[in-house]
């Protein structure tokens, strides 16, 4: 059975480049970005992987620790960081999970019927401090992920955590929300003393509460 939004995360013990881990431990009060990628020294896992690195001040400054996995060992990790590190002009210094059993890819359904056995396809897993799953995304193997979108969808789950709002499409941090429909009009004000703006009863927007 498929994990569904606000399913538990589902905990694992494991080999990565920094050693063994308890997924849930590691995680500790942090939110978590866990992606898988086809397999090592491939061309768009090498910039993806990259690309985690490069960002890793923004997942930081969000509380939100990364974790790459694929079915390749250990040993084939350590050999390809430096091919990353090289070509992406950063350092890779989160741990990548290695996986040759399949035991975390069956887990978190990361081989499907329809790919090669042997290859997990580029799955995304938000996951919440409460180690509950946030967002799932899945990208084909020919289709390097958008780590923007991820940073922005993280802003988005964040604050509609803390807040009763939801974010509209295309929506960047700093934008103005819509108030959701659980909060009546005339209650809007004592709730959100920013202003708000009336486009249909159903439709209220209001500038970022935490900004």
């Amino acid at each position: 059975m498929s994990l569904r939004l606000g399913d538990i995360a589902p905990d694992f013990t494991a080999q990565t480049t920094a050693g063994e881990i308890n997924f849930h431990e590691w995680l500790g009060n942090s939110w978590g970005v866990l992606f898988s990628h086809p397999a090592d020294f491939t061309p768009v896992c090498t910039t993806e992987l990259g690309s985690v690195a490069k960002y890793r001040a923004e997942f930081a400054k969000r509380n939100v620790k990364t974790i790459a996995i694929s079915v390749d060992t250990v040993e084939s990790h350590h050999k390809w960081i430096p091919d990353i590190n090289e070509t992406q002009n950063t350092v890779v210094d989160y741990p990548i999970i290695a996986d040759p059993d399949k035991k975390v890819a069956n887990l978190y359904d990361m081989i499907h019927p329809n790919a090669l056995d042997n290859l997990t396809v580029r799955s995304v897993f938000i996951i919440g401090a409460d180690k509950k799953i946030k967002l799932t995304m899945t990208y084909p193997a020919s289709t390097g992920r958008n780590f923007e979108e991820i940073l922005r969808v993280i802003d988005s789950l964040q604050l509609t955590a803390q807040y009763s709002v939801a974010t509209p499409a295309n929506w960047k941090d700093g934008e103005d929300v819509i108030v959701t429909t659980a909060i009546k009009t005339e209650d809007i004000s004592a709730k959100f003393p920013k202003g708000h703006k009336v486009i249909k009863p159903y439709l209220r927007t209001t500038p970022q509460p935490n900004k």
